[in-house]
Formats: structure tokens, C-alpha cells, sequence
């Protein structure tokens, strides 16, 4: 090996300190996650919603049969712990022995904690680790402690880490694996993006692992290994991390680049896509309905987002400073309040075909065509509860099973998008998530005239620091 990349000791065995990233729906299955760790690293299967199988070996979707919210709640959750079941069997018996399988979990997906009890209750013996994030999962210590599974929280500050440790899992450190920091400007998928970072302005990832590294050392983690997440191509350009005593242990994790093998599930045409991105072609959006951003591949899907928010406009219930300006909407005439100026563009906006004006919770309208108006609310009625919480469908995993606020129309189903982009052979009007270095893939000689290698050919190459 010309690149001196030390292997590691992560979930109780030695292993290459390279991590498969765990990708949504149906993108890291047990044969991508089984492939990886056959090659000497760590392979992560997502447990969002993943495919059961029969069999025959296809593919079980979903059909969803229950006429409330909560009763196709319940079916989404069974198919879950069905899903993440079988894809751990898979990745089992792909790795043959090799590697180590972690699981990778969404804190606010819906019945997430319901879901990593029930794949855990019978795969505890083939799982090593679980991953988690989106969100601030405080029970995933306790959790993993009683399954005897390592954990790794995915965090993107010391800040949050911090927070995490002093509540909750410095009642079980034996059980940390390590700490992944995606960073929340290159990551692929849903971005810990705080409130008080600009997503304009990308911070370095340097001095932040440094901080982290300094937060774990006061609590003793001086051994725990941080996980590198987003950005990460070739390893030769982090050969300054390693062996760093700021940074300490250090692991590399890759999400975007296992979309491109021969074992990856996603179309033929996604990966000829990603084939041919160019720098500026994956935007960090805060469409999503979870409410945080995201970085996904610009295509129609996004570009219709943007376009719906650009025809917004505020409105008031009653006439208030400039806000005169009477506005009849929706089937039971609502008037309301808007300004002279945007009365204007929206009567132009009526004239080119936008003809529907929905209300936000923000107390403002936005356009569509009387279509995508339809399609809008058939997705907010046939709610699944996929997340804990969405502001698209106001749906909400409590009693009363709703946020209380209002649909978010500027959003979109986002269980819907991504199975079609997961199994659809034609994924180009779906939400196509990927790190914002995959236009790389165009520059990378590994990949001169369209090669896609096998995950053993990818690990064996990124090994090379190439």
C-alpha cells in the first residue's frame, strides 16, 4: 500500500478506518454494506424505512392499506423492522465474516426508537454499531448499552456533542464507538446547520474537529476516534490528520462516492448523472420537510422548489400599513390583505397558469398550477408519518398526531420522492441527495470513461490515499 493508512480497532475489531456512510431510503442495502466490509472496513445499511425482501429476492414495497395517519404509521413501522431485519441478514452473509456492519438511523424518522429496538431485538448478533442523527438522539446510549452495540452519534459541532455527553452518554462511554462529524456544508442528505451558521459562508472542518477533539479529551474520549464525514475524495489530501495529535484517532467516512459501484442499487441514469456533475451542481436547500437543510443534486425536482418560492407573498387579515390591497383566495373566498406591488406580480403569476393560492404557516400565499395544487394535497392526505414531525403534511408522532401548525405547501413528501428515486428507473424528477464534492467524480481519473467499479475495486483505491 503506497498511502500509510493504519488500520483501527471500531466496533471490537480491526478493521480499514474506512465507513460505508449510511444513505435514506433503499441506498444502502445489505449489499452494499456487506461488499464494504468484505474489503476491511465498515459497511452501514440505513434502517430508514429499508427494503424487506422475499423469497424470491424482490423487492416488498409498501402498500399502505390503513385510512388514518396513525393506522399507516403502524404499517410503516412494521415494514421498518421488517426491512432493517432482512438488509442486516444480507450484509451478514455478503461480509462473510470481514468488516464490521453498523446501522444507520434517523432520530426524527418516524418510530425510529420503536424501529432500532425491533431490527436490534433480532439482528443484535450480526449488528457491531448504529449510527444516528438528525436530531439530538439522547436515548441512543441507554439503547445501545442494553443491546451490547457500539454507538456513534453524528454531530456537526462540538457544541451539540457536548450536550449529548453530559445528559446522557457519559452514563455509558464503554459502549461510544466514536463520534462522526458530517459537516453541515459538504455532507450529502440533511445538514446539522445551527442557527447561527450561515449557509453561505462554509467554515473550514479543521479548527472544528480540533474543538471537538479538545471537548472529548476533557471527558477523557482522548481515545475515541472522530469519524470524518463530508467531503473526504482522496485521503492523501487529509494526510496532515493523520497521525495529529489535534485531531487524535481518526476514521474517513464516504457517502457519495459508494453510490457509483457495480453494488449499488440506484438507476443506471443516476449514475450516469453523477458521472457528469460539474462544481456548482448540488445545492444546500431548506426545502425539506424535517426543517433542516439538505444537499441535493439541482435537477427539476429542486428547480421547481425554488421556482414555487419565488411566487410568495405575504399577506395580513386586515389592512395594515401597505398591506391594503384586498385578495380573494381558495374555495371559500377567504379575503385577505396584500400590498399593491404584490398584487400585481400575483395577478401576473394567475395569468401564466399558477392559478392556485395556497396558505403557508408563515401567513403568506405561494402559486402553483391548479395540477401540482392536487398532487400537493393528495400527498398531505396520504401521510404515512415517516418523521417524528413534517411540516409538509403537519403531521406529528404524538397523541394528537399533528403539529398543530398548518400543511407546509413550499415542501414536499419526502417518503414519496425518495422511494421513487430509490426504485424508479426514470429518477431525474426526484430528490437526488449527494455531497457537494461529487462533481469530482467528472475529474477523478478512477472513473475515465464511465468506469464504475465494484465496492472491493472503490475501497482498494481510496486505501491507495487515490
Amino acid at each position: 500500500m503506497s498511502f500509510n493508512l493504519p488500520s483501527m480497532t471500531l466496533s471490537g475489531k480491526e478493521v480499514l478506518p474506512l465507513i460505508e456512510g449510511g444513505k435514506g431510503v433503499a441506498v444502502s442495502t445489505g449489499e452494499t454494506t456487506g461488499a464494504w466490509a468484505k474489503a476491511g472496513g465498515i459497511g452501514t445499511f440505513s434502517a430508514v424505512n429499508a427494503d424487506d425482501i422475499d423469497a424470491q429476492g424482490n423487492i416488498i414495497r409498501t402498500v399502505y392499506k390503513g385510512k388514518s395517519r396513525k393506522a399507516r404509521f403502524e404499517e410503516l413501522v412494521a415494514q421498518g423492522i421488517a426491512g432493517g431485519i432482512k438488509q442486516a441478514q444480507i450484509a451478514h452473509e455478503v461480509a462473510a465474516g470481514n468488516g464490521r456492519i453498523h446501522m444507520n438511523v434517523l432520530w426524527e424518522m418516524g418510530g425510529a426508537e420503536r424501529i432500532l429496538k425491533g431490527v436490534l431485538d433480532e439482528a443484535r448478533n450480526i449488528i457491531h454499531g448504529v449510527t444516528c442523527g438528525a436530531g439530538m438522539p439522547f436515548k441512543l446510549a441507554p439503547l445501545a448499552a442494553h443491546y451490547h452495540v457500539h454507538y456513534y452519534p453524528i454531530i456537526s459541532s462540538a457544541r451539540a456533542f457536548r450536550a449529548l455527553w453530559l445528559r446522557s452518554y457519559k452514563k455509558h462511554p464503554e459502549w461510544l464507538g466514536g463520534v462522526v462529524y458530517e459537516d453541515p456544508w459538504l455532507a450529502g442528505g440533511h445538514n446539522g446547520l445551527s442557527n447561527s451558521e450561515d449557509p453561505e459562508k462554509p467554515q473550514a472542518p479543521y479548527p472544528r474537529i480540533v474543538e471537538l477533539r479538545q471537548t472529548m479529551n476533557k471527558f477523557g474520549l482522548n481515545d475515541v476516534p472522530i469519524i470524518m464525514a463530508g467531503g473526504v475524495w482522496f485521503l492523501r489530501e487529509w494526510s496532515d490528520w493523520l497521525n495529529n495529535a489535534a485531531v487524535g484517532p481518526i476514521v474517513f467516512q464516504y457517502g457519495t462516492r459508494p453510490l457509483l459501484t457495480q453494488e449499488s442499487p440506484i438507476s443506471d441514469i443516476w449514475k450516469q448523472r453523477i458521472l457528469n456533475l460539474k462544481p456548482g451542481d448540488i445545492k444546500l436547500n431548506k426545502f425539506s420537510p424535517t426543517g433542516f437543510y439538505s444537499s441535493a443534486i439541482y435537477n427539476s425536482f429542486l428547480h421547481e422548489l425554488y421556482e414555487r418560492s419565488d411566487r410568495e407573498i405575504a399577506f395580513m387579515d386586515h389592512v395594515s400599513g401597505d398591506h391594503d390591497t384586498g385578495f380573494v383566495f381558495g374555495v371559500r373566498n377567504k379575503e385577505v390583505f396584500v400590498t399593491k406591488h404584490d398584487a400585481q406580480r400575483a395577478e401576473g403569476w394567475v395569468q401564466d397558469g399558477f392559478t392556485k393560492a395556497l396558505p403557508t404557516p408563515d401567513s403568506t400565499l405561494i402559486f402553483v398550477s391548479q395540477d401540482k395544487a392536487q398532487e400537493i394535497r393528495k400527498d398531505q392526505l396520504d401521510c404515512m408519518g415517516c418523521l417524528s414531525q413534517c411540516a409538509f403534511s403537519n403531521w406529528a408522532a404524538n397523541e394528537l398526531g399533528t403539529t398543530g401548525k398548518k400543511a407546509d405547501p413550499r415542501s414536499f413528501c419526502i417518503q414519496k420522492t425518495l422511494q421513487a428515486v430509490a426504485h424508479d428507473p426514470e429518477p431525474g424528477h426526484n430528490l437526488m441527495f449527494a455531497g457537494h464534492a461529487a462533481y469530482r467524480f467528472g475529474e477523478d481519473p478512477f472513473y475515465k470513461k464511465g468506469f464504475i467499479p465494484t465496492v472491493k475495486e472503490l475501497v482498494d483505491r481510496i486505501a491507495t490515499g487515490e
